[in-house]
């Protein structure tokens, strides 16, 4: 994305204390945007913050009050939002023969209605752009939501519900002549803390997460930072309501083989 009068876009991301969040925030200051990070980890999200030369608030995307704090920070500081990147997610064990309803309202409450809730705070915002309504808005699902797992029926439905968010909103914007793009980003798996956390009780899980992809190994951060600063920025421009997948060719194998 351009220089806007002589500014750099300004970016936030939700989530960006470790993880794809982490590697985003640090993706998207390198390339000159002016980044806010948000998380509920104070202390490990500031870190980052710091490291990326970027602003940290401290914010639970479930909350729609917590949402419009952020919001004021963006204008307060900024006076415009160009990106948006809908990364926070939790993941836990639920699967539905134990089903815990808790669990799933938690899951649902900050990968889906986190999503939603941010979507709708960017629009308004992106829609006060002093040059008028633009802006990019990029969330991240999960190949959970193209291809069932056992362990977690909270996860996969709010991955599947994110995917089919982020079509929703691209169609409201062209309706509503809004020049706010909006795309999904579907990574595989990438070596992030859970994935290792999984790993120290799951002996061989590493060598078998890296033999599913056809490259031969699992995504970094870095990895799907990339394919977020692609639809953040102008080189996506016609590119709206579509899905990225970014997992090392694991789809593309045919699960008989």
């Amino acid at each position: 994305m351009t220089d806007i009068d002589g500014q750099s876009p300004v970016a936030l991301v939700t989530g960006g204390a470790s993880g794809i969040g982490a590697g985003t925030v640090h993706l998207l200051a390198d390339h000159g945007m002016r980044v806010i990070s948000t998380d509920v980890a104070t202390e490990q999200g500031q870190d980052v913050a710091d490291a990326a030369g970027a602003r940290f608030v401290h914010h639970d995307v479930s909350d729609q009050a917590a949402w419009a704090e952020v919001a004021d920070v963006v204008r307060q500081h900024y006076g415009r939002l160009d990106v948006l990147v809908n990364n926070a997610g939790i993941v836990g064990s639920n699967p539905i023969g134990e089903f815990d309803l808790e669990a799933w309202q938690r899951t649902i409450g900050v990968n889906l209605t986190g999503t939603a809730l941010g979507c709708h705070s960017a629009i308004e915002l992106m829609t006060q752009n002093p040059e008028g309504p633009t802006g990019a808005i990029v969330n991240i699902a999960s190949t959970t939501s193209l291809a069932g797992t056992p362990g977690d029926v909270g996860y996969v439905a709010s991955k599947g519900g994110v995917r089919s968010l982020t079509r929703s909103v691209a169609v409201y914007c062209s309706r509503r002549g809004l020049n706010i793009r909006c795309n999904s980003v579907i990574p595989g798996a990438v070596d992030t803390g859970i994935i290792q956390a999984a790993a120290e009780h799951r002996p061989g899980l590493r060598d078998h997460l890296d033999s599913i992809a056809l490259l031969g190994r699992m995504g970094t951060p870095n990895d799907i930072a990339k394919a977020v600063l692609y639809l953040a920025t102008d080189q996506s421009s016609f590119v709206t309501g579509s899905e990225l997948l970014v997992d090392g060719g694991a789809f593309a194998v045919h699960p008989g083989y």
